[in-house]
C-alpha cells in the first residue's frame, strides 16, 4: 500500500494526476451519505469535463465558477481544472463586485446554479459564455449555455506548466491582486500537505472551508484525494450542525480557520470521544487558548499550519506525534525552503527576526501583470511573505505579526498577535482582536475589539486591570470596545487594517 502511494506520488505533476483510480474507497461524501469512490468520480469528472470541452474550453481558458459548498462544487472545480484555468468565486459577491473580477479574470466562461446567481449573470461580459448547473443525485449536469461557444474544440489535457487555479488576493490596502497558480503548483502542494497530516485512504476529511479559499481548494480537497481519502462535501461550516456531522460523518480530521475553532468550542457540549484523529488551523493566528480548548474538548492533537494563496496555501506545519508539537510555533517547513531575510534580502540566523520569505514547488511564478508587485515580492529568488518571523534552533517558524499589522506605537513595535493571546485566555472574551489606532502624539496606539460570553458584565476597567498585569504597559490597549461581533471577511479571517475606521475610532 506505501509502495503504490509513493509510485503515484512521484508520478504527479497536474490535477488529474491527483485522481488516482487505483484507490477504491469513498471519494466524495455529502451528509446523506456516500456519491462516489474513487474511480467513479474520476469518471464523473472526465464526464464533466468533456462536457466543457465540447464548448470550446481548453487549458487557456479561465472558467469562473460561482456555486455554493457542497459535492456539485467539488466535481466542478475538479473538472474546470483538468479542462483549464477555475476561478472560484464568492457566491455572495454583489454585481459590481462581480463585475469586477470577471472582468479583471476576463473569464471565457461562469458556472452558476440553474435559476440563481442573478448578480452574477448581471455583471457577466458578453464574450464569457454562462453555463448553467444542475445537479441530480449528486451528477452534475450543464444546462444549454448562452453565449457563443468554439467551434476549436480541443481534447488536450492541461500540462504541468498550464494554471490550474487564479484567485485573487485580499485586496485590504490595496487592489487585489491575481495569483494564478500552475498545475504543478497545485500537485506539489496537494502531495506535501498529505504527506504531513500522514493522510491514507482510510482518513475522511469534514470539508468546511469556502471552496473560493485555497485553504478550503488544498487541504480539505485535492491533498486528501490525492492521498485516497474521502472529502466529506458540507454546504460549508455551520457551528449548530458541526458537531452532529462530527458524530454522524465519522470524519477523521478537519481543518479551519481560529474564528471557525472558537465557534466550535462555543457550541461544544460535555467532552466525548470522536472518530477525528487531529484538528488542523491555519491561514490566520491560532490563539493558545483556543488551541487548549480544542485538545481539551476532542483529546487529539491539535495542529498548526502556516498558508497562503501564493504558496498554494501550506508552507510550514507542525508534525502530527511521536514528532514534537511546539507551543507558539506554526511548524517546519514542508516541502518548500524557509528563510528569515533582512529588508536588502539577507539571511539572518536562527533566533532572529526577519521578514518569513519562501522558494519551492508549490510557490508562484509571479502576481500577473503587475511589474511592482513582483519588484517588491520577490528577491533573490525569495518571495517575501510580509510576516515577520523568526526560525529556532530546530527549524521550527514562529509568527510574530504581519509587517503591515504591526503597532508602531511611539517606536514600540508591537505583535498584535500577542495582545490576542492574553485577552482570549480571559474567561469572560469569547473573541478578541488588537489592532493599531491613530495617536497624534506616537503616530499609533493599541485599539481593542472584544466580544464578551453571553451573560457577561465584563467592563473595559476590568478588561485592562487584568490585561495590565500580564502585559508590558506598552502594550495595554489605549482604546477598548465591546463589540457584538469582530468584522470579518468572507473565510472567517479578521482583517486588521483598516478595523479601527471600521469601528469608528
Amino acid at each position: 500500500m506505501a509502495e503504490r502511494a509513493r509510485e503515484h506520488a512521484a508520478s504527479v505533476d497536474t490535477v488529474y494526476d491527483l485522481l488516482s483510480s487505483e484507490y477504491r474507497g469513498p471519494a466524495l461524501i455529502d451528509v446523506n451519505g456516500t456519491l462516489f469512490d474513487h474511480p467513479a468520480l474520476r469518471a464523473e469528472v472526465d464526464r464533466l469535463a468533456g462536457e466543457l470541452r465540447a464548448l470550446g474550453l481548453g487549458p487557456a481558458d479561465r472558467i469562473a465558477i460561482v456555486l455554493p459548498n457542497g459535492p456539485q462544487m467539488v466535481i466542478a472545480l475538479l473538472a474546470a481544472m483538468t479542462v483549464g484555468c477555475a476561478a472560484p468565486l464568492n457566491p455572495k459577491y454583489r454585481e459590481e463586485e462581480f463585475r469586477f473580477y470577471l472582468d479583471d479574470l476576463d473569464a471565457a466562461a461562469l458556472l452558476v446554479p440553474e435559476g440563481s446567481a442573478a448578480d452574477a449573470r448581471a455583471a457577466t461580459p458578453d464574450k464569457t459564455i454562462v453555463i448553467d448547473v444542475r445537479s441530480d443525485r449528486g451528477s452534475v449536469e450543464l444546462v444549454a449555455p448562452t453565449g457563443r461557444t468554439s467551434s476549436a474544440v480541443t481534447s488536450r489535457r492541461p500540462d504541468p506548466d498550464d494554471q490550474a487555479l487564479v484567485l485573487h488576493t485580499s485586496g485590504t490596502t490595496s487592489r487585489p491582486k491575481i495569483v494564478p497558480l500552475r498545475q504543478r503548483n497545485l500537485a506539489a502542494s496537494a502531495r506535501n500537505i498529505a504527506r504531513s497530516l500522514e493522510l491514507t485512504e482510510h482518513d475522511r476529511a469534514l470539508a468546511v472551508m469556502p471552496l473560493f479559499h485555497i485553504h478550503g481548494i488544498m487541504a480539505s480537497t485535492l491533498a486528501p484525494l490525492s492521498a485516497g481519502a474521502a472529502v466529506i462535501a458540507t454546504s460549508g461550516f455551520d457551528a449548530f450542525k458541526f458537531h452532529r456531522w462530527v458524530a454522524e460523518l465519522q470524519p477523521t480530521y478537519y481543518t479551519a480557520v481560529p474564528t471557525m475553532h472558537q465557534m466550535v468550542l462555543a457550541r461544544a457540549g460535555d467532552p466525548g470521544a470522536t472518530s477525528l484523529r487531529f484538528v488542523r488551523s491555519s491561514s490566520a493566528s491560532l490563539p493558545g487558548a483556543v488551541l487548549d480548548g480544542l485538545r481539551d474538548l476532542f483529546d487529539v492533537p491539535v495542529i498548526e499550519a502556516y498558508g497562503m494563496t501564493e504558496a498554494s496555501h501550506q508552507m510550514t506545519c507542525n508534525p502530527l506525534p511521536p514528532r514534537s508539537t511546539k507551543a507558539g510555533s506554526v511548524g517546519i517547513p514542508t516541502g518548500i525552503e524557509v528563510a528569515i531575510l533582512d529588508r536588502a534580502g539577507n539571511e539572518l540566523p536562527r533566533g532572529t527576526r526577519g521578514e518569513v520569505s519562501i522558494k519551492g514547488p508549490s510557490v508562484v511564478d509571479g502576481y500577473e501583470n503587475n511589474p511592482a508587485a513582483n519588484e517588491a515580492a520577490f528577491i533573490k529568488g525569495w518571495f517575501r511573505t510580509g510576516d515577520e518571523g523568526m526560525l529556532d534552533d530546530d527549524g521550527y517558524l514562529f509568527l510574530t505579526g504581519r509587517l503591515k499589522e504591526q503597532i508602531n506605537r511611539g517606536g514600540e513595535k508591537i505583535s498584535p498577535l500577542e495582545i490576542d493571546d492574553v485577552v482570549l485566555r480571559h474567561p469572560e472574551v469569547a473573541e478578541a482582536v488588537a489592532f493599531a489606532i491613530p495617536h497624534d502624539k506616537l503616530g499609533e496606539d493599541v485599539g481593542l475589539a472584544a466580544v464578551r460570553i453571553e451573560g457577561s458584565a465584563l467592563s473595559e476597567k476590568e478588561l485592562r486591570d487584568y490585561l495590565s498585569a500580564r502585559l508590558a504597559a506598552f502594550k495595554v490597549p489605549r482604546t477598548i470596545v465591546f463589540v457584538d461581533a469582530i468584522p470579518k471577511g468572507a473565510t472567517g479571517k479578521v482583517q486588521r487594517i483598516g478595523l479601527a475606521d471600521r469601528l469608528g475610532l
